[in-house]
């Protein structure tokens, strides 16, 4: 039986949900990460650092909410994303879309909404850092959103004739 894209894109969603819960699941409560204050690290490898971010805001920690007020405005943004993402992948007729967007919608699902209900906020570990330079603390969730944004912007600037062939 094959599968129509948008359950495709579904799969993606529900593996990315799962892949970032496990992961601070494991992390908060069978590491002991919960516990530790905020900005706490351990050493992994030498360009590797587990480090406990609860981050209040957005990406990059943009609009931080410090009140319940903030942190409902959040939450209500992103279920309104999610479910116009979720009405777009449904009427998709493309591969990469679908799973973009189902990765999108997962790590939102993940990051925007389970975390900020539960804890007000969103856990972040994962340090990467190497001659100099190093990059934010994030999640499953973050990369999942990545990719799934690098996909919808390939879909958006493929050309559209690509693997068709004939005049």
């Amino acid at each position: 039986m094959k599968l129509l894209y948008r359950e495709e894109g579904l799969i993606a969603a529900v593996l990315a949900l799962f892949a970032d819960q496990a992961s601070k699941l494991a992390l908060l409560y069978g590491a002991g990460f919960a516990h530790l204050p905020d900005g706490a690290s351990i050493a992994v490898l030498p360009f590797f650092n587990l480090v406990m971010v609860w981050n209040p805001g957005i990406s990059y920690g943009l609009f931080p909410a410090h009140s319940v007020w903030g942190t409902a405005i959040l939450i209500t943004v992103s279920v309104a994303a999610i479910a116009g993402l979720s009405y777009w992948l449904w009427s998709t007729h493309s591969r990469s879309l679908a799973i973009g967007l189902g990765l999108v919608i997962g790590g939102a699902i993940g990051n925007n909404l389970i975390d900020r209900v539960v804890y007000g906020r969103v856990a972040d570990f994962f340090h990467f850092y190497a001659f100099g330079y190093d990059w934010y603390v994030f999640n499953i969730a973050d990369v999942a959103i990545c990719l799934g944004a690098v996909a919808i912007v390939y879909e958006v600037i493929k050309p559209q004739n690509a693997g068709r062939s004939g005049a």
